[in-house]
């Protein structure tokens, strides 16, 4: 493909998009109106499917078609960094020499390690009932993780980080957003319809799928940043040129 005919679908896209972007702008509320449609709403559907969390509702139930996308992202990003940063023939893989820490880096990163992994999962598990999720809470186990590298070495970072199993949960709980979808149209409804017992609001059980999909995100978005990270870490610290 030549690169006018990059050029003009390119244009062509823009065009498309700008139009359905300026006539979904038209039908806006007022800047700085009382009304909130979409809040009450969103609201109100929170509330009706018992979870507590409004922005856990929005994210892995009132839209959780849009969610699927973003969660593909990531995970089309993780593979995409792992075939582009595979070695190359003229590149080698050496032994890291074991790093010189300060006693106090290494206390302190051996202290924090623990408590932030807690933190993540509890992030991840009351996803569905205060701020967090599976997103934040994913986030925060993987670099969580690496304080094994900061407080101590990259030695000590690979000892405590499996990457075929993490490798094999990435890919597992991103194709799991997708058959979970299923259960609402084999419940006769929707494709991600929220068709589960909703449970007792505000409990770990409470929200009916989001708090499985939000556990499925947790361990792909954790398992994803942790592979992303191996890639770099170990262009900077093993491959070397031959």
């Amino acid at each position: 493909m030549s690169r006018r005919v990059r050029l003009l679908l390119l244009a062509g896209a823009g065009l498309v998009i700008a139009v359905v972007f300026a006539a979904g702008c038209a039908e806006l509320p007022p800047f700085g109106s009382p009304d909130h449609p979409y809040g009450e709403r969103a609201v109100a559907a929170a509330l009706a499917r018992h979870t507590a969390n409004v922005v856990s509702s929005v994210n892995f139930d009132q839209r959780a078609f849009d969610t699927l996308g973003e969660e593909s992202i990531l995970f089309a990003s993780v593979l995409g960094t792992v075939i582009v940063l595979r070695p190359a023939r003229d590149e080698d893989r050496q032994e890291p020499e074991p790093a010189r820490v300060l006693p106090s880096t290494r206390l302190f990163g051996a202290l924090l390690l623990p408590v932030t992994l807690l933190t993540g999962g509890y992030l991840v598990a009351h996803g569905q009932l205060s701020p967090g999720g599976g997103f934040q809470g994913g986030v925060v186990l993987a670099t969580g993780l690496h304080l094994a590298y900061v407080a101590a070495d990259y030695l000590a970072l690979r000892q405590v980080r499996p990457l075929a199993v993490l490798d094999v949960a990435d890919a597992l709980a991103a194709g799991a957003f997708s058959v979970l979808g299923l259960v609402g149209l084999v419940a006769g409804a929707a494709f991600l319809s929220n068709t589960l017992p909703l449970g007792t609001f505000n409990t770990l059980s409470s929200g009916g799928l989001v708090p499985v999909i939000n556990a499925v995100v947790g361990v792909e978005v954790a398992s994803g940043v942790i592979v992303l990270l191996a890639q770099f870490l170990d262009q900077a610290v093993e491959v070397v040129d031959r």
